[in-house]
């Protein structure tokens, strides 16, 4: 299954996107409140500002419009992720920004990130792969960068559950919100969070932070 599997009837690209748009905010709402099973395509037309005839031109399938979600979050993580690493001079300072606007990204898309941990289990076998892909992918992107910026300091194995951890904590702030904002706003989160990250990636006893 790909990205091509999400069929449209129309072909202009710029409109595509638009309805694409509408309909991923449209599901989201009604996901959260009533659930993906519990929803109908034409709840979702509805919610998106147009008729179920014009649904069913850019998508064929309820399970379609999960998939826009999950494919909008990878979109945007990759493009944060792009355009925050310095590939030319790669380095520690360079990881720290990476890592915050991954976390500032999913502070943005917290409801979106939600709803595909909620409903990834309704999936079908095939489907459910396919968002698993994904975000397989958006991991391997961290991982590329804490490479990149540390090459001669960390393992590949060590790198991958780095990755891992800062693709968690991002996501913890949007599950665990309503209480870590009791302690902690966003940018202290992530100041902290970061710290721990590279206590993580100390080297023959000092921090990777001291190599800035």
């Amino acid at each position: 299954m790909t990205d091509d599997s999400v069929l449209s009837n129309v072909k202009d690209a710029e409109l595509i996107e638009k309805r694409r748009g509408q309909m991923i905010k449209g599901a989201i709402t009604l996901f959260k409140e009533k659930g993906f099973h519990r929803t109908t395509t034409r709840e979702i037309a509805k919610e998106s500002g147009f008729s179920i005839g014009t649904l069913y031109e850019y998508i064929r399938t309820k399970e379609d419009v999960l998939f826009l979600v999950c494919d909008a979050i990878y979109q945007q993580v990759r493009e944060r992720l792009e355009a925050a690493i310095d590939w030319n001079s790669p380095s520690v300072a360079n990881l720290k920004r990476v890592v915050a606007s991954y976390f500032r990204l999913m502070d943005d898309m917290q409801e979106e990130v939600i709803i595909m941990y909620q409903e990834v289990k309704s999936l079908k076998k095939e489907s459910k792969e396919y968002v698993l892909e994904k975000e397989r992918d958006m991991v391997g992107m961290l991982e590329k960068v804490i490479v990149a910026c540390l090459p001669e300091s960390i393992s590949s194995q060590d790198a991958a559950l780095i990755a891992n951890n800062i693709f968690v904590q991002g996501q913890m702030w949007g599950f665990r919100r309503w209480m870590l904002q009791k302690q902690f706003t966003l940018e202290a989160y992530i100041e902290r969070q970061t710290h721990y990250v590279l206590q993580a990636l100390s080297v023959d006893g000092e921090t990777a932070a001291s190599t800035e």
